[in-house]
C-alpha cells in the first residue's frame, strides 16, 4: 500500500470511540535530533507512540518537541486520533497478511493459542497494545522503526472479516469454514 493510501484508510476508520482511560500506551522510539542555526545548535526530540486498548483497536502517533516528556505526550494525543478498528479472530489474526511501507515489509501469521508473540521490538509494541497474543511475524526490509510500525499497520488494515468475505462471496460463513 503507498504512502497516500495508507493515510486516507486510517483516516476513513478513524471514528472509533474508545474510553480514555482504557487505553495503554508504549513508546517505540526516541530521537534527538539537533538542527545548526545560525547562533549555534536547537535540539529537540522526536517521539514514535502506540496506543490500544488491548481489545481490537489499536493506533500510532509521532511528535516532537524541546523536551522527551512533551515529545511523548504530543505522540500520544496524535495516536489516540488515529485509532482504528481490526478484525481479529480471538486472540489471533484471522489470515496471514503482508504489509508494505517504503522499503519495509511485515509480513503476520496466526497462531494457534499459547504460542504468544513471536516479534521483534516495533512489531511486538503494536501487537501488545491491539490485544493480539498469538502470531508469527516476519520484518524484512528497513529497520526504521517509524517505517515498520507503518507497515505494521498496513498488514493490520489488510485483514479481513470472514463474515464480510462470506457475503461477497454469497455463501455462509459456515461454507467458508470448513
Amino acid at each position: 500500500m503507498s504512502k497516500h493510501i495508507l493515510r486516507e484508510t486510517l483516516a476513513v476508520r478513524r471514528n472509533i470511540q474508545v474510553n480514555a482511560n482504557s487505553l495503554k500506551d508504549q513508546v517505540v522510539a526516541i530521537q534527538r535530533v539537533t538542527k545548526v542555526v545560525k547562533g549555534g545548535k536547537n535540539l529537540s526530540f522526536s517521539a514514535l507512540v502506540v496506543v490500544g486498548d488491548q481489545a481490537g483497536n489499536a493506533g500510532f502517533g509521532m511528535g516532537k518537541a524541546r523536551e522527551v516528556p512533551m515529545a511523548i505526550r504530543k505522540a500520544i494525543e496524535q495516536a489516540k486520533k488515529n485509532l482504528i478498528h481490526l478484525n481479529l479472530k480471538g486472540t489471533t489474526i484471522p489470515h496471514q497478511v503482508l504489509g508494505l511501507y517504503g522499503s519495509g515489509q511485515v509480513m503476520l501469521k496466526p497462531a494457534p493459542d499459547g504460542t504468544g508473540i513471536i516479534a521483534g521490538g516495533p512489531v511486538r509494541a503494536v501487537m501488545e497494545v491491539a490485544g493480539i497474543s498469538n502470531v508469527l511475524t516476519k520484518s524484512i526490509g528497513t529497520s526504521n522503526p517509524h517505517n515498520v510500525i507503518k507497515a505494521t499497520f498496513d498488514a493490520l488494515l489488510r485483514l479481513k472479516d470472514i463474515a464480510k468475505v462470506a457475503e461477497m462471496r454469497s455463501k455462509t460463513v459456515e461454507e467458508l469454514t470448513r
